[in-house]
């Protein structure tokens, strides 16, 4: 059979080789070093890259910067995006209100200042006033607010605030009134809220041990071993904060804590990492205003048999919604005279439908659930009795519910691909409600489309994808098409908006984001399929995502792109180095790339309840299988490949991606003009919490701009 002629010719990319003169990467000595895994010898050649503060290291990165800036700066698309960012980053952006003592609290961006505002309202129909400005606390913006919450009076707010990307957070105190701070400071805080008592006299949070000094370097540290849980009394210094519970036997095990909304029960969770599943203890704390501090811990959920979060009561009768013997959860009632799970009353089953969040509100619980990774929210009376649907505007996401159990009114926030976070107000007995603050952004979201699509994975398993566009894309595999993936730690990846992938669509490009295995799009089987062992699933579904876009026509390898964060940069490191002809580029951003040492470093080791451990036999085997780091294939003719990391991510350690680019480097070092591995390394800037816009915006122009000029988008 004669076969006919291709009517579109492929794309040619413009090379590099006009961008920079360079001919050669930064050197990077090759170490001897090596360890040894359960009797196999594995090399670790670029060691050195872990000691961030080495003149090595310093002059390592300085190179590596001057050629990816030199590059970036140069991309014939660089500029336009920068300007078409700004001027759609330009609007804004309102955060969902949170009421307690009558007065209303809220975050807002007037659309370019680096950090939202935090603001105050003495009612619907009064003026609001600023009264935390985080933009004053440093001139970069790289000072970003935190945690915020306030009294249940209203009259004090207790915020964090960290420095240049950091999880470290300082707590300080503020008085609504006056818009001053008081005395107080907390140090030492990762990974806590605030939960005040009821007589608004302080609060509980929890902390990490004061950093010691190391005697042979004199650096200080944490370990993030020992979190405890504290209360501070306003007034008092953070020395005589009273130890409410820690747990020494088990120093790297996550103790938090938060009181019941009628200000009886203290709820303590337990969590031994970045598993969902925990134990439960709670403390009496007896009359609300008259708090015992010294009431003994007792246990309420003592095994580690599912995820459980206590969403209130009604005196000893508490509600919570776990996944025990329900993977996409139920909402049970406990009784606290007798806790045992056999006892527990279900209100609301188990369906079809993974419940997200649940909050009590107007005494009715309002229920956020996910279908096919877009949100649905519904009303139950406590009895389980169902009252209706609450309408949503279309295939989106419900982020935030706010809203108080003993008040009819409460907020939510609504978010797609083609539409900016906007705030409704609603009424529980009703059941009606409105758009409450909408943003206006510089665009036209009815020019865009969104369409759902099932594949089929490597095993047969159906994956659900987003495909997001322009209207009257006619695929004839010639779009430019940035695929987006995560795909771990039961985080489920639903429609949302995006600056920078708006000005990709705007641009002609196409935004596909699949649902992969690791998730938690539909519950605990899902994300239990992509995890240890399991891993190489998500993997599959990722690269099944993108066999799909080529097979509908809607790009092909040479225009396509992958880009992830975090375990997403895993995923596209270890998707490109398994299949290195999928994709003409590839952004790992913050990944974690090195999986036989990620629980050496940070808080790494709360990762292994998803990855496993190489610390164990089987888990070597299969982490080394896929690590990034360990898997470049010297000579492979690799996509272009830009790693994105900061100098102070304290989360997903830099020399991750320090490593991984150096080996990639080495490997691929002859096609430095065409396909270039270049990594950019951010300054005071971390895992990406509390970005600064400018910052955010730098990035996004830099991002889209590599991938235009690699994919062809004109």
């Amino acid at each position: 059979m004669r076969l006919p002629l291709l009517l579109v010719l492929p794309f040619m990319p413009v090379t590099a080789a006009s961008l920079t003169a360079a001919t050669a990467y930064p050197a990077a000595t090759r170490g001897t070093h090596a360890d040894t895994y359960h009797g196999t010898k594995v090399a670790d050649p670029y060691r050195w890259l872990e000691d961030l503060d080495s003149p090595q290291t310093a002059a390592w990165v300085a190179e590596q910067n001057k050629l990816a800036f030199g590059v970036l700066e140069k991309l014939p698309q660089r500029a336009k995006f920068q300007s078409r960012l700004t001027a759609l980053w330009n609007y804004e952006r309102i955060g969902l209100p949170v009421k307690e003592g009558g007065r209303y609290f809220f975050s807002k961006n007037t659309g370019l200042q680096n950090q939202a505002v935090y603001f105050v309202q003495e009612s619907l129909a009064a003026a609001p006033r600023v009264l935390i400005d985080p933009n004053t606390l440093a001139a970069d913006g790289t000072v970003a607010l935190t945690a915020t919450r306030v009294s249940p009076d209203g009259k004090w707010v207790a915020y964090g605030t960290a420095a240049a990307g950091s999880d470290w957070n300082e707590f300080r105190v503020r008085s609504v009134d006056t818009g001053q701070d008081t005395g107080d400071v907390i140090k030492w805080v990762k990974f806590s809220g605030v939960s005040w008592t009821r007589d608004n006299a302080g609060f509980f949070y929890s902390r990490y041990p004061a950093p010691t000094a190391d005697a042979g370097t004199g650096k200080t540290f944490s370990g993030l071993a020992n979190q405890r849980l504290y209360y501070h009394r306003l007034g008092t210094p953070q020395s005589d904060d009273r130890l409410i519970h820690e747990i020494p036997a088990e120093p790297k095990w996550f103790v938090r804590g938060g009181i019941t909304e009628d200000g009886r029960y203290l709820i303590i969770t337990v969590n031994r990492g970045s598993a969902a599943e925990n134990q439960l203890r709670y403390v009496d704390l007896g009359n609300p205003r008259k708090p015992r501090l010294d009431a003994p811990v007792q246990p309420l959920v003592g095994e580690w048999i599912g995820e459980h979060n206590i969403i209130g009561n009604d005196g000893a009768t508490l509600y919570a919604v776990t996944n025990h013997q329900a993977p996409r959860k139920r909402i049970v009632a406990i009784e606290l005279k007798d806790t045992a799970p056999a006892k527990w009353r279900t209100l609301v089953p188990e369906s079809a439908e993974v419940i997200n969040a649940v909050d009590i509100i107007g005494g009715k619980f309002v229920v956020n659930t996910m279908r096919d990774a877009s949100s649905r929210l519904a009303v139950f009376a406590k009895d389980g009795k169902g009252l209706g649907q609450v309408a949503l505007p279309g295939l989106g996401t419900v982020a935030s519910v706010s809203g108080r159990e003993d008040e009819n009114e409460f907020f939510y926030n609504f978010t797609s691909f083609a539409r900016p976070t906007t705030n409704f107000r609603h009424d529980v007995t009703t059941n009606k409600g409105a758009i409450f603050t909408a943003p206006k952004v510089a665009f036209n979201p009815d020019d865009f489309e969104t369409r759902q699509v099932f594949y089929a994975s490597k095993d047969g398993t159906k994956v659900p994808m987003f495909i997001t566009h322009r209207k009257g894309l006619k695929p004839d595999g010639t779009a430019p098409t940035i695929l987006y993936g995560y795909g771990g730690f039961d985080i489920s990846l639903t429609p949302s908006f995006s600056v920078a992938n708006l000005a990709w669509m705007e641009a002609g490009g196409v935004f596909a984001q699949p649902n992969l295995r690791g998730g938690g799009e539909y519950g605990k089987a899902w994300h239990d399929a992509g995890t240890k062992e399991r891993k190489q699933n998500v993997f599959d579904d990722f690269i099944a995502a993108a066999e799909w876009l080529f097979a509908n026509r809607y790009t092909s390898r040479d225009r396509l792109a992958l880009f992830g964060g975090s375990n997403g940069g895993l995923l596209v490191g270890a998707v490109i180095n398994q299949r290195p002809d999928i994709c003409r580029a590839a952004i790992p951003a913050v990944g974690v790339m090195d999986m036989l040492r990620f629980h050496k470093f940070t808080v790494g080791y709360a990762w292994t309840s998803d990855y496993g451990s190489s610390d164990d036999a089987a888990g070597f085997k299969y982490l080394s299988a896929y690590s990034p780091l360990h898997n470049v294939k010297a000579g492979a003719k690799y996509p272009a490949v830009l790693v994105l990391t900061a100098d102070h991510d304290d989360r997903v350690h830099p020399a991750h991606s320090f490593k991984y680019a150096a080996a990639m480097q080495a490997g691929v070092a002859r096609d430095l003009a065409e396909r270039p591995v270049l990594i950019r390394i951010d300054t005071k800037a971390g895992h990406g919490a509390g970005k600064p816009t400018a910052k955010l915006i730098e990035e996004a122009a830099d991002r889209l701009a590599f991938v235009a000029h690699f994919t062809g988008l004109k």
